[in-house]
């Protein structure tokens, strides 16, 4: 008796994302709109008023050194366990994979590979971006300075954006990007300008990056995630490119039958199949007779200069269905046809 499994929680949760439409209709992808613009230009002129604020030594070099003299991790010190763990927020490895894992479970959700395409662009603008200002400008941090009011740039530094401040920005604003309904990205862009200036506070209460940093940090995450609009169509064409390289390795895996052909009946296990070749044509003689020695129908050649017996069973009493026993002359011998 075959009974079915009862299904399992995971299994109705299983089956109730398997009935998730493949794409909501109400998910769009952002534009790069009027009022994007103008924030990306604001951002990029406040991102150029920084870099030219401490490459001139001005006022904001200055503020550097108050703050570091000042050695917030000292006034406070009761807050340094606490956000020792804190500003992990802002690093690369441990964030990513949070951020990846949930963008992942999306992309599977939704059948889409957008979130995860997008988060993997940004990191790498990210990365391209942030890195080639750190090694170009190679400013010290506060822990190495040399000397006493300068803006220690070009020294082999690589702390000018600050990385932890502007990871924040990207990794936790592209959930706000990548939110399905405005209400969403309202609460998500709050919760990440939350995360990230808390991230960026910390690297100046711990020392380890000027306040500077941290405001160039800020604006270099924001400058990314105001961009990402512009690529929007690059990255549906990867989506695109890679969905159907999956459907081609999935058609090469399992061929289609060819047109006019019918797919081959299942077969019972254990049943081999036996292939019967077709019986090959006999050639009819002048007389519209079998030539002698060609096979009979039973399979078996008769002997020459013998007439053919009808075989009779074993069983007593036994005719075949076509043998009338009054067509059996007297005295002829049992088993065998007139003329035998």
């Amino acid at each position: 008796m075959r009974t079915d499994r009862n299904p399992t929680r995971l299994d109705r949760v299983f089956a109730r994302l398997d009935r998730e439409p493949e794409r909501p209709a109400h998910v769009r992808a952002p534009e790069m709109s009027r009022h994007r613009i103008v924030l990306f230009s604001a951002t990029l002129a406040f991102y150029a008023a920084i870099v030219v604020a401490v490459l001139t030594t001005s006022w904001l070099v200055r503020l550097d050194w108050q703050v570091m003299f000042f050695r917030p991790y000292q006034q406070w010190p009761e807050l340094h366990p606490f956000l020792d763990y804190y500003v992990v927020l802002g690093q690369r490895g441990p964030t990513a994979v949070m951020v990846a894992a949930w963008l992942g479970w999306r992309s599977w959700r939704q059948h889409t590979l957008r979130p995860m395409l997008t988060l993997g662009l940004s990191l790498l603008l990210l990365n391209v971006t942030v890195g080639a200002a750190k090694l170009g400008m190679g400013r010290l941090g506060p822990h190495y300075a040399t000397a006493i009011g300068s803006n220690e740039m070009w020294l082999g530094g690589d702390i000018f954006p600050s990385g932890h401040t502007a990871n924040a920005v990207v990794t936790w604003g592209i959930l706000a990007y990548l939110a399905s309904t405005p209400r969403a990205r309202r609460y998500l862009s709050a919760l990440s300008a939350i995360v990230s200036l808390g991230v960026g506070l910390t690297t100046v209460y711990l020392g380890t990056h000027w306040l500077s940093d941290v405001l160039l940090g800020w604006a270099a995450g924001l400058l990314i995630l105001l961009a990402l609009p512009w690529f929007e169509p690059l990255i549906a064409r990867a989506e695109a490119e890679l969905l159907a390289r999956r459907g081609a390795l999935r058609g090469r895996r399992s061929p289609a039958p060819l047109p006019g052909t019918a797919a081959p009946a299942a077969e019972a296990p254990g049943i081999a199949r036996v292939t019967v070749p077709a019986p090959a044509a006999r050639p009819a003689s002048a007389a519209g007779r079998e030539p002698a020695g060609w096979p009979s129908p039973g399979g078996h050649a008769p002997r020459p200069g013998r007439a053919p017996v009808t075989p009779v069973s074993g069983r007593r009493g036994s005719r075949l269905p076509d043998q009338d026993p009054d067509s059996v002359p007297a005295g002829a011998p049992a088993g065998k046809q007139p003329g035998g």
